[in-house]
């Protein structure tokens, strides 16, 4: 075969299959982009929540996932596509595609336990890329969710990759509000009303003129009428009070240090471990 008829094959190919397989990468690529669209408005259109920064959460979640799984379709079907072009059979790739699926799914029944467990999740909003989770004995705020792991970072930063289908119990410490509790225990000398009193008055202050008023959606109060419990060295006392997602420990810290300086300037007692040594006999020679 001399060149004039290699290169005159090469344009035949190119006019025929050449420029099938280039409107079929162009065309999965504007239907990839297309299909993105609909689902983020399609999924809007479903997830109606009155709070929106939940709301962003749990779309771009949805969004993620289901156009992973769209995009992965797509290329799919255009590979298909483009080996037909080759004058490829694609049945037997189909077959085998198939026959290797059935293989998987008898060896790698967790794989299938994750996919179930991951769509779950998804489905019933357990919890979304954002929120601050325990999963069993692990926990961290979500940085990725697929349909066969969670992917955490806890508080050292180190990054967990769980999959879907490997725990039994999911803590969402981040769902529409958070709470933020605390024990607090003064001197069994204290007056207890005036103690309960400055607690529930640093907590009313907070939400007049603390920076972080905005996302105390209940001030920090005493829990209940009276005590929790009496300690070894003291009287305990539960405070609770509601915030946005994930600012309950931000709003914690600035009421510790504002309950210390009020029990600082009302000479309250916050009780410590002591020990009472007595000496018996007489040690004189």
């Amino acid at each position: 075969m001399d060149i004039q008829t290699l290169l005159q094959t090469i344009l035949d190919w190119f006019l025929n299959s050449g420029i099938k397989i280039f409107i079929i990468i162009i065309g999965a690529i504007v239907f990839k982009k297309i299909a993105k669209i609909i689902i983020a408005d399609a999924v809007k259109k479903v997830i109606n929540n009155v709070d929106s920064e939940a709301e962003a959460k749990r779309e771009n979640t949805l969004i993620r996932i289901l156009t992973g799984v769209i995009n992965i379709l797509i290329w799919f079907t255009a590979i298909m596509m483009i080996l037909a072009e080759f004058n490829i059979d694609i049945g037997p790739v189909l077959a085998g595609a198939g026959i290797l699926g059935v293989a998987l799914g008898f060896g790698a029944q967790w794989m299938v336990k994750d996919f179930l467990a991951g769509l779950f999740i998804i489905l019933e909003n357990q919890y979304r890329v954002g929120d601050v989770v325990c999963l069993d004995s692990v926990c961290g705020g979500v940085e990725d969710i697929t349909l066969r792991k969670t992917v955490l970072r806890d508080l050292e930063g180190k990054i967990h990759h769980v999959p879907n289908g490997s725990f039994s119990k999911t803590s969402n410490m981040t769902g529409d509000y958070s709470r933020a509790y605390m024990a607090i225990t003064v001197d069994y000398k204290e007056d207890i009303d005036k103690v309960m009193d400055v607690i529930n008055k640093v907590g009313k202050e907070m939400v007049k003129d603390s920076p972080l008023r905005k996302d105390i959606l209940k001030p920090i109060q005493v829990l209940g009428p009276g005590p929790d419990g009496f300690e070894e060295s003291g009287i305990k006392i539960k405070v609770l009070g509601e915030t946005r997602p994930l600012k309950q420990w931000d709003i914690l810290r600035e009421f510790r240090r504002r309950l210390k300086i009020a029990f600082d300037q009302e000479k309250i007692e916050i009780p410590f471990p002591q020990m009472t040594v007595t000496m018996r006999g007489d040690n004189k020679k």
